[in-house]
């Protein structure tokens, strides 16, 4: 069997803005600067390209699952509108309290995707916005954790050190990752 590389992206604070009260409306969507033309830059490699995101509004009751999954659905609509790829979408639903093996920093989502889509997750990249994305990636073997400094990755940069994680980067932004990480875009 062949195994595929991939690309997970966390959604708040690495592709769109993180809203303190949840994103709960597309109105509440704003895309981070330079998030499309970092997305086109992927679009036609050969990674498989995954969004992993825990949207506890869900769980917490303060929205339906078919909003939530109306609102990534309009968000990969975007992303395809201006050239990016984005395969397919991992959510977790659940509120912190239901300890479910999906809510980041478990690695559920990306076990999941790593089954459907038969994936070598040694040779692929995570990109998210805080230590919970970063141990979830760790947790599930992902060979390369990066953080971005939009979102709630300024602040917990400085907790890095003492997460636990083994190996990272960390970049201003999913552009500038994109741009310098050693991705494989041929």
């Amino acid at each position: 069997m062949t195994l595929h590389t991939a690309l997970f992206f966390d959604r708040d604070g690495v592709i769109v803005e993180n809203r303190e009260e949840y994103i709960r409306t597309w109105d509440d969507v704003v895309f981070i600067q330079g998030v499309f033309s970092a997305m086109q830059r992927l679009a036609n490699s050969t990674y498989h390209i995954f969004i992993i995101t825990n949207q506890s509004a869900v769980g917490r009751g303060f929205m339906t699952l078919e909003l939530a999954n109306e609102i990534n659905h309009r968000i990969v609509h975007d992303i395809e509108l201006h050239g990016g790829r984005v395969d397919s979408v991992y959510m977790c639903p659940h509120a912190p309290i239901d300890n479910c093996q999906c809510r980041k920093p478990a690695p559920g989502m990306i076990l999941q995707a790593a089954a459907e889509h038969s994936l070598d997750l040694s040779a692929s990249f995570l990109i998210g916005d805080s230590t919970t994305d970063l141990l979830a990636g760790q947790a599930a073997g992902i060979g390369q954790l990066v953080l971005v400094r939009t979102g709630r990755g300024a602040a917990q940069e400085a907790e890095l050190d003492s997460s636990g994680l083994a190996d990272y980067a960390v970049f201003d932004n999913l552009p500038q990752a994109v741009a310098q990480l050693p991705l494989n875009l041929s």
